[in-house]
């Protein structure tokens, strides 16, 4: 008969028993009414553990053919994992991967292992080896005489059956990434998770938080590789094309797209639907930011650019839309301050800096500083004297 192994896995931090019934790796096929079947159903069967151990063991040795050792190796994991003897649990867990390098039921309990040592760099090392047994899976061509199609269906029946087991997996990196204390580890955990479920529909969200994290860390470089492998996948992802045009605009780098993702980014906010799970008032304060943070990018641009006519124009209609949020306001005004200084426009750059200065932002004091270089009056038409 087909030996089916049990494995105990903890999915979203709380356990129960998952049977894989279509087993990803080596499928054993142990003879019913063999010993090797009666002893592996005593080993099943026993409660206490010494005496599992030995009947672990004697199976073991009995029976030292590299398919029945994987079984064996499976119960000691199992063992030393219940018994939480992490080092032997991994010991074994190598010892497995060695003769069944595709068992997927390995990698749920070398996570589990991880995860009750809190041991986020582990949880990651095994993480990738089970989102590698994934995509190895996944790639396998249809044996031959075998019609593609059914083929097709005959493996998303496996991954559909190893979908809570993965779903485990996937939720402990995650977990555990945002956990970290600083955001260029979790950035850089988070990177990993992707690259090791690319086919994951949470892949490209951690991706988008990586490249924010990163950019918090001031981690520049890694902050525009991340962004742009995103852009890459997906043209209009609205977050990375605000995150680079901004980044460009104000470093004055890459001014032609910094003005073309800042115009499309402003063009999709238009258009971008609302997702089911957010309320009608939080899309609309989600989406009037992003749209006044694309205009403001526009006009960052265009003061880089010299173009300070157009530069007012994106600025003041930037402004309305990030009262909402404080520093971003402020840094728009602060902004559109300069550029009607370059027009010589000093009373509505007066005005403009003013604005800047009302509100507490890293703005305010470099704005009011700014102003005591612009004389009150200045700019304002001395009225005629009546003849």
């Amino acid at each position: 008969m087909l030996r089916l192994r049990n494995l105990v896995v903890l999915l979203a931090f709380f356990c129960f028993v998952s049977p894989l019934r279509a087993q990803i790796g080596k499928a054993i096929m142990v003879p019913a009414g063999s010993d090797a079947d009666r002893q592996l159903n005593d080993i099943n069967n026993a409660t206490d553990p010494e005496a599992k151990l030995k009947l672990v063991d004697a199976f073991a040795a009995a029976h030292p053919e590299p398919d029945y050792q994987i079984l064996a190796d499976e119960q000691y994991v199992l063992y030393y994992l219940n018994a939480k003897q992490y080092d032997k649990v991994y010991d074994y867990g190598a010892k497995l991967y060695a003769l069944d390098p595709d068992n997927f039921a390995n990698a749920v309990n070398m996570i589990r292992a991880a995860n009750e040592q809190s041991d986020a760099n582990r949880l990651f090392t095994e993480g990738e080896k089970a989102g590698a047994i994934i995509q190895r899976f996944k790639a396998q061509p249809p044996p031959a005489g075998t019609d593609p199609g059914n083929w097709k269906v005959q493996l998303q029946q496996k991954l559909d059956s190893v979908k809570d087991n993965q779903e485990y997996i996937e939720e402990s990196l995650i977990n555990a990434a945002y956990h970290q204390k600083d955001a260029a580890t979790q950035a850089a955990f988070l990177v990993r998770y992707a690259k090791a479920f690319p086919d994951s529909p949470r892949a490209m969200q951690t991706l988008d938080s990586a490249a924010l994290l990163y950019q918090q860390a001031q981690n520049r470089p890694k902050m525009m590789e991340v962004a742009n492998s995103v852009l890459a996948k997906d043209p209009d992802n609205l977050g990375m094309l605000l995150l680079l045009a901004d980044d460009y605009s104000e470093k004055g780098e890459n001014l032609d797209k910094a003005e073309a993702y800042a115009k499309k980014a402003a063009a999709l906010c238009d258009t971008a639907k609302k997702p089911d799970n957010v309320s009608d008032a939080d899309w609309q304060k989600q989406i009037t930011l992003q749209k006044g943070l694309a205009l403001s990018a526009l006009g960052q641009t265009g003061l880089q650019k010299k173009d300070n006519a157009g530069a007012v124009d994106s600025l003041t209609k930037a402004a309305p839309l990030l009262k909402g949020n404080s520093v971003m306001y402020a840094r728009n005004q602060y902004r559109l301050g300069f550029a009607y200084l370059n027009l010589k426009k000093a009373a509505d750059a007066r005005q403009a800096f003013t604005e800047a200065a009302s509100v507490d932002s890293p703005y305010k004091q470099p704005s009011l500083d700014k102003l005591k270089t612009i004389p009150p009056g200045a700019g304002k038409t001395a009225a005629k004297k009546p003849a």
